[in-house]
């Protein structure tokens, strides 16, 4: 049964990894038509206006711009609707750009290392499917998954050794936020005065330092040493709404 046909356009500025990109398409996945290649962002929009392509393979280093990529790539999504994008960059270590444009609505990304370009991939995005990587990409998401993963274990381990309640973790949340106990006693749902407060301060030095630390610890390295022991999350640190 012969595979159905789909439109591409590549966006890619540096001309022999463009020239190579569409030997990959041509040799390796026959089903895809590229119908149109770019360098700029000036050239890729008419392109678009010209005929839809049913997907976009883009790079996002344009012209020693890496957030031109991830413009493109809101516009596409705002513009033209169904069009899948696919990105294949060489942005190998930055993370932070990776976010953007998933944020942006790319349905994959493909690192130019490794295994590079696959018609599985290519062809995962044209079926519908979201999040498409390459091994290096979902190597660093696992390694990141799995150390966010044992941080929270660690954290529940700390809460449950500790004997840490609800109250416990919202005194010790706003310290480290900076309030002062009169300001922790005035929260919504905090049934506790100034002196019940240092009262619990107390418990919980006795309760996170061993005994030879325990004299002249302050709220400040209180707070710390909960960050320490990951009862709180550093991530998740945010007030209560009052």
């Amino acid at each position: 049964m012969e595979e159905k046909k789909f439109k591409v356009i590549i966006v890619e500025d540096a001309k022999l990894e463009l020239k190579g990109t569409e030997e990959i398409f041509r040799h390796e996945i026959p089903n895809a038509e590229v119908i149109g290649t770019a360098m700029t962002e000036g050239e890729f929009w008419p392109l678009m206006e010209e005929q839809q392509p049913d997907m976009v393979l883009l790079d996002l280093g344009l012209g020693g711009s890496t957030t031109v990529g991830v413009d493109i790539c809101k516009n596409i999504f705002k513009r033209y609707k169904g069009v899948r994008v696919l990105i294949f960059t060489g942005e190998i270590t930055n993370e932070k750009l990776w976010v953007d444009v998933l944020n942006a609505g790319a349905d994959g990304i493909i690192l130019k290392t490794g295994e590079l370009l696959t018609k599985t991939d290519v062809q995962a995005v044209i079926d519908g499917k979201k999040l498409v990587f390459n091994y290096p990409i979902l190597e660093r998401i696992v390694e990141r998954f799995k150390l966010s993963v044992t941080n929270d274990s660690k954290r529940q381990e700390a809460i449950i050794n500790y004997d840490i309640d609800e109250y416990d973790e919202r005194f010790l949340r706003h310290l480290a936020l900076g309030y002062t106990k009169e300001m922790i006693s005035n929260l919504r749902g905090m049934p506790f005065g100034v002196k019940s407060l240092e009262k619990r301060q107390v418990d919980l030095i006795n309760r996170l330092f061993e005994h030879g630390e325990q004299s002249g610890v302050n709220a400040t390295r209180l707070a710390v040493r909960a960050l320490q022991l990951r009862i709180l999350d550093l991530d998740n640190l945010v007030p209560d709404e009052d």
